[in-house]
């Protein structure tokens, strides 16, 4: 990624005719941006926020195969995921990294643990290979000590996968900029451009960063603005479609809440599954699925509902810790858009991707991480006849690339580093791995603090990564915001003294950004307030 310092090169380097312009840098505006340009056609990526800002960096982290849809009948979907999951396994090895996931069943529970049972079978036969596992009480207990064993009745473990959403972002859109592609952060479109007839043709494009507005052409715009999309189909007149949901989460240290893995279980208010699992050396909790009737802010924040629910969930399986709300480190959530179809409960809503033609502006929404690669094929495919004849797309490409021998052997001469760190730092950066070790400092190639994240990764976000605010650093291109207690605030004089220079920003700058990222995080990533009782 080129560096803020470059910027107003690259904003004049866009103001030129594109074969596709891509609107919104989340999981599935990368894959589309990669790909277009994998095809061979010249590509512009635009995103009003920070890359992966949206729901894209606060999902649940987890790369499913698909069990759920198994469940509703669609074979056809599950088999696609099981393959997409294990295309990203392979290709993704040290940001995509298998999971154990242990179903916990207790009495009363709706529908009962044998019926997950059957259904991990038919998910291990899709998959050809036999990946689950009952267990007894006594099995349960070895695996997680801290269950609550009251009513607890067996469970069983199959394998799925997690990721860093927003390092997965960043890596698909990096490897499209490779390929010759162009992405920017901070453009807001605006508007788009028709022609007579009425047909999207470009785009009218603002820099958040104070910077001039410019119409830019194109032969086809691809709406994937995901929760937002309704927004920009209302520029062609066009009723919105979208029901936006909320999914929100708690982050607790590891030492407060042990899981190797991760815990399923259903809520004992609702019988909604729920989950904690091992995230980058901390314990994540989630996910509720609430409609989300407030304002669309790029940062939503947990409820005081939510955090009740979710803190529920944790006395309801793991009361022998006695965690309480002061336990938690801090806070995520993150919107998604389903088709709404006016159904009472929200989760019964349909998480299918979508696609629409509205006068050329084509819009892809919905759908699941794991499918990303899948769902930028088909939208390609779906928008064909607006893009040149040249256009070639492999159904079967690789969804990330493959190290260069001159990267692997770069890599092999890193003796005081463990295979694991190196393969961690592998997975997030690709081909950019060797330069981030170049350009580290000789105390910077230890972890920061109690988190998996050098100090070393700090210093190349700042100076490679179109870093432009501090959050952009601290909850995306890192997530020390959410690993480390207080927003890693704590941490910021060495952050400071680490990025500042790579960042070229004066002192007074250092302090505007210090002191919004200590807003939003108080706002949007830390628990609600609690309401005053009544007197």
């Amino acid at each position: 990624m080129s560096n803020p310092i470059g910027r107003d090169t690259l904003w004049r380097e866009i103001q030129q005719v594109w074969d596709v312009i891509v609107i919104g840098g989340g999981i599935v505006g990368a894959g589309v941006f990669r790909e277009a340009v994998r095809a061979g056609l010249k590509t512009l990526l635009l995103e009003a926020h920070d890359f992966s800002s949206g729901t894209s960096s606060r999902s649940s982290k987890m790369v499913h195969g698909g069990l759920r849809y198994l469940k509703n009948g669609q074979i056809k979907l599950t088999m696609d995921s099981v393959h997409e999951r294990q295309r990203l396994l392979q290709e993704g090895k040290g940001l995509v990294d298998p999971l154990r996931f242990t179903l916990v069943s207790y009495r009363g529970d709706s529908p009962p643990g044998w019926v997950f049972g059957l259904g991990l079978i038919a998910y291990d036969a899709l998959a050809m290979r036999w990946n689950h596992t009952s267990h007894s009480i006594s099995a349960l207990k070895e695996i997680c000590p801290e269950l609550n064993e009251n009513r607890l009745v067996g469970g069983s473990s199959f394998y799925d996968a997690q990721t860093d959403d927003a390092r997965l972002v960043l890596r698909v859109i990096q490897e499209g900029q490779r390929a010759g592609g162009t992405a920017l952060n901070y453009a807001r479109v605006a508007g788009l451009m028709r022609t007579q007839a009425g047909k999207v043709c470009g785009v009218q494009v603002q820099d958040q960063i104070g910077g001039p507005t410019a119409e830019i052409k194109a032969g086809v715009v691809i709406n994937a603005t995901g929760a937002w999309a309704d927004d920009l189909r209302a520029h062609v007149g066009e009723r919105p479609r979208l029901r936006q949901l909320r999914g929100s989460h708690l982050i607790f240290p590891r030492e407060k809440l042990p899981v190797n893995d991760a815990i399923s279980f259903l809520h004992p208010e609702d019988r909604r599954p729920v989950f904690a699992f091992s995230w980058e050396g901390a314990t994540l909790v989630g996910t509720t699925d609430v409609d989300h009737n407030e304002s669309m802010l790029t940062d939503p924040a947990i409820s005081r509902a939510e955090t009740d629910y979710l803190m529920a969930a944790v006395d309801h399986v793991f009361g022998c810790l006695g965690l309480t709300e002061k336990d938690v480190r801090s806070t995520m959530a993150g919107i998604r858009s389903v088709l709404d179809t006016g159904k009472a409960d929200p989760s019964k809503e349909s998480r299918d991707e979508i696609l629409w033609d509205e006068h050329g502006l084509v819009t892809i929404t919905g759908g699941k991480l794991t499918m990303f690669r899948h769902m930028a094929q088909k939208t390609l495919k779906f928008a064909r006849s607006y893009l040149p004849e040249h256009a070639h797309f492999n159904g079967s490409s690789r969804a990330l690339n493959t190290l260069d021998d001159e990267a692997l052997e770069m890599l092999a001469y890193q003796p005081q580093m463990e295979d694991a760190l190196l393969l961690r730092l592998l997975g997030r950066y690709g081909t950019a791995a060797p330069s981030l070790l170049d350009a580290a400092h000789s105390d910077e190639l230890c972890a920061a603090a109690d988190t998996p994240t050098l100090w070393a990764e700090l210093r190349w976000a700042a100076r490679t990564e179109q870093v432009v605010h501090l959050d952009d650093l601290l909850l995306r291109r890192t997530r020390l915001g959410s690993l480390l207690a207080n927003g890693a605030l704590n941490e910021l004089a060495r952050i400071r003294l680490i990025c500042q220079p790579e960042l070229g920003w004066d002192d007074a700058r250092w302090q505007r950004e210090e002191e919004n990222y200590r807003n939003l995080w108080q706002r949007a990533y830390s628990l609600p307030q609690k309401e005053m009782q009544s007197a």
